[in-house]
C-alpha cells in the first residue's frame, strides 16, 4: 500500500494497480494475494476460511443492529462505527464455546462483550453526561427505562459552543439474528437548559412488546441544540453527542 501524492488523486484500477480512498487518505496497491478459488478448496487455507465465515457472520450482525438502532445512530455515529461493531461482534462470536472454530455465531458468544460500545468514539457518554444516572430493564413489561438525576446541570453536562439546551434518547431493541428481524422504540427525554443550575430528574422510559424472547439492547445518549426564534436545532457536532451502550438482556 502506498499514498498518493500530488495534486490529482486517482480512483480506479489502472493495470495490476487499483488507485482508492480510505479515511481520508488516497492510496494504491498492487494486484496480489492468492487464487480465491483456491482460497475456497485447499485444505491449507482451512483457517483463513474459517475466519472469513466468522468475520462475515459479524459484520451481518452488526449491520442488523446498526439498522435497528439506526435513528439514534444516525446523529451521533462516527465514521469507522461499522468496522467497529464488526470487530466488537467479531469477539462476541469468538466467545462461543459450543460451536467449533469456523461454525461459531453471535447468538452463542458473549454477547455481554458489547456492554459500554461507545458509538461515538470521539466521545464517551460518560466524558459528556457527569451526573449519577440508572438503567433498566424489564422484560415482563418491554420497559427500557433510564434515570438521570442532577445536582446542577450547568457542570454536570459539557459545554458545547453555540448549544442553549441537551436532550436525551433511550433505545431499545429486540433482535433477532437468525431471522434478520429486530423489533425497537426509540424515545427522547425532554429537553435540559445548559444554564440551569438547580437540582432536576429526567425520566425517559422507551418500550417493545412484553415477554420478547430475543435479546434485547439498551442504548443510551445525549445530543445538543441551540434555540433560535423558539425552535431547536441540532448541533451537528460529532464531537459533543454520544450514544452507549448501557444495558444488555439476555434470555
Amino acid at each position: 500500500m502506498a499514498r498518493q501524492k500530488g495534486v490529482i488523486k486517482l480512483e480506479g484500477r489502472i493495470g495490476d494497480l487499483s488507485f482508492y480512498k480510505s479515511g481520508g487518505d488516497y492510496l494504491a496497491r498492487s494486484k496480489g494475494g492468492v487464487d480465491g478459488e483456491r482460497i475456497k478448496k485447499d485444505p491449507a487455507f482451512v483457517r483463513t476460511r474459517e475466519n472469513g465465515a466468522e468475520f462475515g457472520r459479524a459484520g451481518k450482525a452488526g449491520k442488523l443492529l446498526r439498522g435497528a438502532l439506526k435513528t439514534p445512530i444516525a446523529q451521533v455515529a462516527d465514521k469507522k462505527v461499522a468496522s467497529r461493531l464488526t470487530t466488537a461482534l467479531l469477539k462476541v462470536i469468538q466467545g462461543d464455546t459450543n460451536n467449533a472454530r469456523g461454525e461459531r455465531t453471535v447468538l452463542q458468544g458473549d454477547l455481554n462483550l458489547l456492554q459500554g460500545f461507545e458509538f461515538n468514539e470521539a466521545t464517551g457518554l460518560d466524558e459528556v453526561l457527569k451526573a449519577a444516572y440508572t438503567v433498566g430493564f424489564d422484560r415482563a413489561s418491554g420497559q427500557a427505562a433510564v434515570s438521570i438525576e442532577f445536582t446542577n446541570p450547568s457542570l454536570e453536562l459539557s459545554q458545547v459552543e453555540g448549544a442553549t439546551q441537551a436532550r436525551f434518547t433511550v433505545g431499545v431493541a429486540a433482535v433477532d439474528f437468525e431471522n434478520k428481524e429486530f423489533e425497537v422504540d426509540v424515545v427522547e427525554s425532554a429537553v435540559v437548559d445548559l444554564n440551569l443550575s438547580a437540582a432536576a430528574t429526567v425520566d425517559t422510559t422507551a418500550t417493545i412488546g412484553a415477554d420478547s424472547t430475543r435479546p434485547v439492547f439498551v442504548v443510551f445518549g445525549v445530543e445538543y441544540y441551540q434555540t433560535v426564534n423558539g425552535q431547536l436545532y441540532l448541533i451537528n457536532n460529532k464531537e459533543s453527542g454520544a450514544l452507549s451502550m448501557v444495558a444488555i438482556d439476555l434470555l
